[in-house]
C-alpha cells in the first residue's frame, strides 16, 4: 500500500491494522529467536546421547529453563533429533579358523552374495556356493531377493543332491546370522565357520570365485531379466566346474581334479533349483 498505492506509512498500518512500531521494527530470524533452546539441547543431546525428548526436557525444566514443551519440541524436530539414530550392529567376536581346503569332498563349503543390476534397473542378488576341496560351483542362485529362508532352501537341496558338508565357511551378514539359519545348521550337525568382521580374506576361496564370476558373466553381459541371469548363469557353471582350467588346481578343472559321486546330471539338479 504504501509503495503502490502511495499511502502514508501511518495510513497504511491503520489500513493493514498493525502498529507503526510494528513495521519498523525488525524482524528476528527463527534462528536467532531460539538460539538459547538450541544450544541448551544440543549441550544436553551431546552430553546424553541415547536420551529421548522428555528426558531432555525434564531436565531443563530442572536446570531452570521457563520454554514450554511446546516451543522445545519443535526446535526438537526442527534440528532432527526426533529421527531415529543408526547405530552400528553388534557383531560377535568371531575366532579365526585358519582356511585350509579340505582333503575329501564336503569337508567344507563357503558362500557368499553378490550385488548387480538389470538392463532396466532392477537390481538382483545371487547367492554362490562351492565346495573348497575342489573349488566346483555347487550352486549360483539368482533372485532379486534372497532371505534367509531361500538361503535355508538352496542349501536343503544341494545337501539332498551332494550330502551334507561338515562346515560352511562364510561372513557376517543378517541372512546368515539370522535365528532360522543358525538353527537349521543345527539340526543338521553343520558346523557355522564366520570369518572376522572386515575380514574377507578368510574367505578367499569363494572371493576368487565371486571375482571370476563378476568378470567372466556379470559384467560381461546387459541382462534383460533375472532368467536371463540364469540361463547364461547355468551355461557359465558347466563351463566352469567340466572345462575351465583352474590355475590353483594345477591347470585342471573342478570336478576332473577331485571328482564327486552323484546320480543325476548337474543340468537337472540345476533345473531342480529353478523350480
Amino acid at each position: 500500500m504504501v509503495t503502490e498505492h502511495r499511502l502514508s506509512i501511518a495510513r497504511a498500518c491503520t489500513a493493514a491494522g498493525l502498529s507503526r512500531a510494528a513495521y519498523y521494527k525488525t524482524p528476528v530470524l527463527p534462528q536467532e529467536k531460539d538460539a538459547e533452546v538450541i544450544d541448551a539441547l544440543n549441550g544436553m543431546v551431546q552430553r546424553n546421547g541415547r536420551w529421548g525428548f522428555w528426558k531432555c526436557f525434564d531436565r531443563l525444566r530442572l536446570d531452570g529453563r521457563p520454554w514450554n514443551h511446546k516451543r522445545v519440541w519443535r526446535v526438537y524436530c526442527e534440528l532432527g533429533l526426533n529421527l531415529p539414530r543408526r547405530t552400528k550392529k553388534r557383531i560377535p567376536k568371531r575366532e579365526r579358523i585358519p582356511l585350509a581346503a579340505g582333503a575329501f569332498i564336503n569337508e567344507g563349503w563357503a558362500l557368499d552374495f553378490m550385488h548387480d543390476v538389470l538392463y532396466d534397473g532392477r537390481r538382483f542378488r545371487t547367492l554362490n556356493v562351492i565346495d573348497e576341496a575342489n573349488r566346483e560351483a555347487l550352486a549360483v542362485e539368482v533372485s532379486q531377493s534372497i532371505p534367509s529362508t531361500l538361503l535355508i532352501r538352496t542349501l536343503d537341496r544341494l545337501i539332498e543332491w551332494y550330502g551334507a558338508p561338515k562346515a560352511i565357511r562364510m561372513d557376517n551378514g543378517p541372512e546368515m546370522t539370522s535365528h532360522e539359519f543358525v538353527q537349521w545348521a543345527q539340526r543338521k550337525g553343520i558346523a557355522l565357520n564366520y570369518i572376522e568382521p572386515g575380514e574377507p580374506n578368510q574367505n578367499a576361496y569363494i572371493e576368487r570365485f565371486n571375482k571370476t564370476y563378476r568378470t567372466e558373466v556379470l559384467d560381461a553381459y546387459l541382462f534383460s531379466s533375472i532368467e536371463h541371469v540364469k540361463a547364461i548363469t547355468e551355461e557359465w557353471l558347466t563351463q566352469y566346474n567340466e572345462y575351465r582350467p583352474h590355475d590353483s588346481l594345477g591347470g585342471i578343472p573342478p570336478r576332473q581334479f577331485m571328482p564327486r559321486l552323484t546320480t543325476t546330471t548337474a543340468a537337472d539338479f540345476r533345473n531342480q533349483l529353478s523350480a
